[in-house]
Protein backbone atom coordinates (compact mmCIF):
# COMPACT_ATOMS: atom_id res chain seq x y z
CA UNK A 1 0.00 0.00 0.00
CA UNK A 2 1.44 3.42 -0.68
CA UNK A 3 1.90 6.25 1.58
CA UNK A 4 3.03 9.95 2.17
CA UNK A 5 4.66 12.25 4.01
CA UNK A 6 3.56 15.87 2.86
CA UNK A 7 6.78 18.37 3.46
CA UNK A 8 5.85 21.92 3.91
CA UNK A 9 6.82 25.31 4.72
CA UNK A 10 3.57 27.08 6.76
CA UNK A 11 3.53 30.37 7.56
CA UNK A 12 1.28 32.66 10.15
CA UNK A 13 -1.50 32.35 7.11
CA UNK A 14 -3.76 29.92 8.06
CA UNK A 15 -5.91 30.21 4.83
CA UNK A 16 -2.61 29.90 2.78
CA UNK A 17 -1.21 27.15 4.12
CA UNK A 18 -4.52 24.95 4.37
CA UNK A 19 -4.86 26.30 0.47
CA UNK A 20 -1.01 24.28 -0.06
CA UNK A 21 -1.94 21.15 2.03
CA UNK A 22 -5.00 20.73 -0.09
CA UNK A 23 -3.38 20.75 -3.24
CA UNK A 24 -0.19 18.44 -1.78
CA UNK A 25 -3.04 15.97 -0.65
CA UNK A 26 -4.72 15.73 -3.90
CA UNK A 27 -1.45 14.72 -5.18
CA UNK A 28 -0.64 12.18 -2.63
CA UNK A 29 -3.90 10.71 -3.57
CA UNK A 30 -4.14 11.11 -7.08
CA UNK A 31 -0.41 9.10 -6.90
CA UNK A 32 -2.55 6.16 -4.93
CA UNK A 33 -1.86 7.04 -1.59
CA UNK A 34 -3.65 5.50 0.92
CA UNK A 35 -2.40 7.49 3.83
CA UNK A 36 -0.69 10.79 3.86
CA UNK A 37 1.04 12.50 7.10
CA UNK A 38 1.03 16.03 7.42
CA UNK A 39 3.71 18.05 9.02
CA UNK A 40 3.52 19.80 12.76
CA UNK A 41 1.74 22.88 12.64
CA UNK A 42 0.55 22.28 9.22
CA UNK A 43 -1.82 25.09 9.60
CA UNK A 44 0.06 27.28 11.02
CA UNK A 45 3.83 28.59 11.94
CA UNK A 46 3.56 32.19 13.68
CA UNK A 47 5.81 34.64 14.71
CA UNK A 48 4.59 34.18 18.39
CA UNK A 49 4.31 30.93 19.65
CA UNK A 50 1.26 32.66 21.76
CA UNK A 51 -0.42 33.39 18.52
CA UNK A 52 -1.96 29.84 18.20
CA UNK A 53 -4.32 30.13 20.82
CA UNK A 54 -6.33 33.00 18.57
CA UNK A 55 -6.82 29.94 16.24
CA UNK A 56 -7.00 27.06 18.95
CA UNK A 57 -10.12 24.84 17.43
CA UNK A 58 -12.59 23.10 20.28
CA UNK A 59 -12.17 18.98 19.22
CA UNK A 60 -14.53 18.43 15.96
CA UNK A 61 -14.92 22.38 15.63
CA UNK A 62 -13.47 25.04 13.25
CA UNK A 63 -12.37 25.56 10.36
CA UNK A 64 -9.00 23.87 10.00
CA UNK A 65 -10.77 20.52 11.29
CA UNK A 66 -13.75 21.26 8.79
CA UNK A 67 -11.32 21.61 6.18
CA UNK A 68 -9.74 18.46 7.26
CA UNK A 69 -12.64 16.32 7.59
CA UNK A 70 -13.78 17.70 4.07
CA UNK A 71 -10.41 16.98 2.33
CA UNK A 72 -10.00 13.69 3.57
CA UNK A 73 -13.73 13.01 2.25
CA UNK A 74 -13.19 14.36 -1.09
CA UNK A 75 -9.53 12.66 -1.39
CA UNK A 76 -10.63 9.39 -0.40
CA UNK A 77 -7.80 9.40 2.35
CA UNK A 78 -7.00 8.95 5.36
CA UNK A 79 -4.64 11.94 6.80
CA UNK A 80 -3.18 11.93 9.64
CA UNK A 81 -3.00 16.04 10.81
CA UNK A 82 0.42 16.47 12.07
CA UNK A 83 -0.47 19.20 14.47
CA UNK A 84 -2.89 21.83 15.15
CA UNK A 85 -4.06 24.08 18.06
CA UNK A 86 -6.79 22.78 20.10
CA UNK A 87 -8.42 24.49 23.37
CA UNK A 88 -6.22 23.43 26.84
CA UNK A 89 -7.80 23.67 30.05
CA UNK A 90 -4.82 26.23 30.29
CA UNK A 91 -5.95 28.13 27.11
CA UNK A 92 -7.05 31.33 29.27
CA UNK A 93 -3.27 31.80 29.47
CA UNK A 94 -2.44 31.28 25.81
CA UNK A 95 -1.84 27.27 26.20
CA UNK A 96 -2.98 25.33 23.57
CA UNK A 97 -2.89 21.41 22.86
CA UNK A 98 -0.38 20.52 19.92
CA UNK A 99 -3.21 17.69 18.79
CA UNK A 100 -3.20 15.12 16.32
CA UNK A 101 -6.41 13.79 14.80
CA UNK A 102 -6.85 11.17 12.30
CA UNK A 103 -9.39 11.55 9.44
CA UNK A 104 -10.61 8.41 7.72
CA UNK A 105 -11.95 8.23 3.92
CA UNK A 106 -15.00 9.44 5.10
CA UNK A 107 -14.30 12.75 7.01
CA UNK A 108 -14.54 11.17 10.61
CA UNK A 109 -11.89 11.64 13.46
CA UNK A 110 -10.46 8.11 14.27
CA UNK A 111 -8.23 9.50 16.92
CA UNK A 112 -6.77 12.43 18.12
CA UNK A 113 -3.21 12.26 19.61
CA UNK A 114 -2.19 15.18 22.23
CA UNK A 115 1.48 16.10 22.21
CA UNK A 116 3.37 14.67 25.43
CA UNK A 117 6.45 16.25 25.21
CA UNK A 118 7.32 20.23 24.70
CA UNK A 119 10.24 21.43 23.32
CA UNK A 120 11.84 23.07 26.15
CA UNK A 121 15.70 23.02 25.68
CA UNK A 122 19.16 25.54 25.76
CA UNK A 123 21.51 25.04 23.11
CA UNK A 124 23.95 27.19 23.88
CA UNK A 125 26.81 27.04 21.92
CA UNK A 126 24.24 27.84 19.17
CA UNK A 127 22.42 30.76 20.68
CA UNK A 128 19.19 28.82 20.41
CA UNK A 129 16.47 29.04 23.42
CA UNK A 130 12.72 27.39 22.90
CA UNK A 131 10.29 27.20 25.22
CA UNK A 132 7.14 25.33 23.70
CA UNK A 133 5.85 25.10 27.44
CA UNK A 134 5.00 28.78 27.26
CA UNK A 135 2.64 28.41 24.43
CA UNK A 136 1.50 25.13 24.45
CA UNK A 137 -0.06 22.45 27.56
CA UNK A 138 1.16 19.09 27.44
CA UNK A 139 -0.78 15.67 26.41
CA UNK A 140 -0.74 12.35 28.67
CA UNK A 141 -1.80 9.67 26.37
CA UNK A 142 -0.27 7.49 24.09
CA UNK A 143 -2.95 6.89 21.19
CA UNK A 144 -2.69 4.05 18.64
CA UNK A 145 -5.16 3.83 15.70
CA UNK A 146 -6.04 1.17 13.41
CA UNK A 147 -5.95 1.70 9.52
CA UNK A 148 -5.61 0.03 6.28
CA UNK A 149 -1.63 0.52 6.29
CA UNK A 150 -1.45 -1.42 9.77
CA UNK A 151 -1.83 -0.35 13.66
CA UNK A 152 -0.79 3.47 13.40
CA UNK A 153 1.10 4.58 16.91
CA UNK A 154 0.73 8.90 16.79
CA UNK A 155 3.64 10.72 17.99
CA UNK A 156 4.89 14.24 17.11
CA UNK A 157 8.03 16.28 16.91
CA UNK A 158 10.24 16.04 20.24
CA UNK A 159 8.32 12.69 21.50
CA UNK A 160 10.83 11.32 18.69
CA UNK A 161 13.63 11.83 21.61
CA UNK A 162 11.94 8.92 24.20
CA UNK A 163 11.74 5.97 22.92
CA UNK A 164 9.88 4.78 26.15
CA UNK A 165 6.90 6.24 24.10
CA UNK A 166 7.39 4.17 21.48
CA UNK A 167 8.23 0.89 23.26
CA UNK A 168 4.11 1.61 24.88
CA UNK A 169 2.98 1.98 21.05
CA UNK A 170 4.40 -1.46 20.19
CA UNK A 171 2.78 -2.93 23.34
CA UNK A 172 -0.11 -1.50 22.23
CA UNK A 173 0.16 -2.95 18.56
CA UNK A 174 2.04 -0.42 16.44
CA UNK A 175 3.50 -1.59 13.21
CA UNK A 176 3.99 1.81 11.97
CA UNK A 177 4.74 5.40 13.74
CA UNK A 178 3.94 8.90 12.28
CA UNK A 179 6.10 11.31 13.19
CA UNK A 180 5.20 14.87 11.81
CA UNK A 181 7.81 17.52 12.55
CA UNK A 182 9.05 21.16 12.73
CA UNK A 183 12.47 20.52 13.37
CA UNK A 184 14.75 22.75 13.98
CA UNK A 185 17.68 23.00 11.54
CA UNK A 186 20.50 22.53 13.99
CA UNK A 187 18.97 19.51 15.42
CA UNK A 188 17.71 18.08 12.53
CA UNK A 189 21.47 18.01 11.03
CA UNK A 190 22.65 16.17 14.55
CA UNK A 191 19.52 13.85 15.00
CA UNK A 192 16.93 13.70 12.58
CA UNK A 193 17.90 10.69 11.03
CA UNK A 194 19.61 8.96 13.44
CA UNK A 195 16.50 8.85 15.85
CA UNK A 196 14.13 7.91 13.15
CA UNK A 197 16.20 4.97 11.43
CA UNK A 198 16.76 3.66 15.49
CA UNK A 199 12.94 3.98 16.50
CA UNK A 200 12.29 1.83 13.58
CA UNK A 201 15.13 -0.26 13.91
CA UNK A 202 14.68 -1.23 17.86
CA UNK A 203 11.03 -1.69 17.27
CA UNK A 204 10.64 -3.07 13.81
CA UNK A 205 8.25 -0.61 12.28
CA UNK A 206 7.78 1.67 9.81
CA UNK A 207 8.31 5.18 10.33
CA UNK A 208 6.64 8.33 8.03
CA UNK A 209 7.99 11.33 9.38
CA UNK A 210 6.91 14.54 7.50
CA UNK A 211 8.85 17.86 8.44
CA UNK A 212 8.63 21.64 8.17
CA UNK A 213 11.45 23.32 5.98
CA UNK A 214 12.96 26.57 5.38
CA UNK A 215 12.54 29.49 7.22
CA UNK A 216 9.44 30.79 9.32
CA UNK A 217 7.66 34.15 10.30
CA UNK A 218 9.18 33.72 13.80
CA UNK A 219 12.93 33.11 12.18
CA UNK A 220 13.21 29.75 13.24
CA UNK A 221 14.88 27.23 10.82
CA UNK A 222 13.27 23.94 10.35
CA UNK A 223 15.23 20.47 8.73
CA UNK A 224 13.18 19.09 6.13
CA UNK A 225 14.21 15.53 5.02
CA UNK A 226 10.99 14.21 4.93
CA UNK A 227 11.00 10.75 4.49
CA UNK A 228 9.85 7.29 5.08
CA UNK A 229 11.80 4.34 6.39
CA UNK A 230 10.82 0.37 6.57
CA UNK A 231 11.52 -2.01 9.66
CA UNK A 232 14.74 -2.54 9.05
CA UNK A 233 15.83 0.98 9.03
CA UNK A 234 16.32 1.38 5.29
CA UNK A 235 15.39 4.79 3.73
CA UNK A 236 12.16 4.36 1.52
CA UNK A 237 11.84 7.72 0.00
CA UNK A 238 13.19 11.34 0.97
CA UNK A 239 13.36 14.91 0.35
CA UNK A 240 15.32 17.91 1.64
CA UNK A 241 13.59 20.62 1.29
CA UNK A 242 10.50 21.93 -0.99
CA UNK A 243 6.81 21.49 -0.75
CA UNK A 244 6.34 17.88 -1.44
CA UNK A 245 4.54 14.71 -1.33
CA UNK A 246 7.15 12.30 -0.42
CA UNK A 247 5.78 8.64 -0.94
CA UNK A 248 6.37 5.06 -0.96
CA UNK A 249 5.08 1.89 -0.96
CA UNK A 250 5.00 -0.22 2.54
CA UNK A 251 3.80 -3.89 3.15
CA UNK A 252 1.80 -4.18 6.18
CA UNK A 253 2.21 -7.50 7.12
CA UNK A 254 6.17 -7.00 6.85
CA UNK A 255 6.77 -5.79 10.76
CA UNK A 256 4.32 -9.03 11.83
CA UNK A 257 6.90 -10.93 9.86
CA UNK A 258 9.91 -9.32 10.73
CA UNK A 259 9.43 -9.63 14.71
CA UNK A 260 8.84 -13.70 14.32
CA UNK A 261 12.28 -14.20 11.62
CA UNK A 262 13.94 -11.79 14.06
CA UNK A 263 12.53 -11.67 17.54
CA UNK A 264 14.08 -8.76 19.69
CA UNK A 265 11.07 -7.68 21.19
CA UNK A 266 10.02 -10.62 22.57
CA UNK A 267 13.72 -11.66 23.94
CA UNK A 268 13.33 -8.22 26.31
CA UNK A 269 13.81 -8.89 29.65
CA UNK A 270 13.34 -4.93 31.15
CA UNK A 271 10.14 -3.35 31.00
Amino acid sequence: MRVAAIQMNSGADVGANLELAADLLAQASGDGCALAVLPENFALMPERGRDKAAHAEMPGKGPIQDFLSSTASRQGLWIVAGSLPLVSPDIDNGRVFGACPVYDPDGIVRAVYRKIHLFDVDLVEQGESYRESDSMYPGDEPITVDTPVGRVGLTICYDLRFPELYRRLVDDGATLFTVPAAFTATTGEAHWHTLLRARAIENLAYVIAPGQYGTHPDERSTFGHSLICDPWGRLLAERARGNRVVAADIDPGLPARMRTEFPALSNRRLG
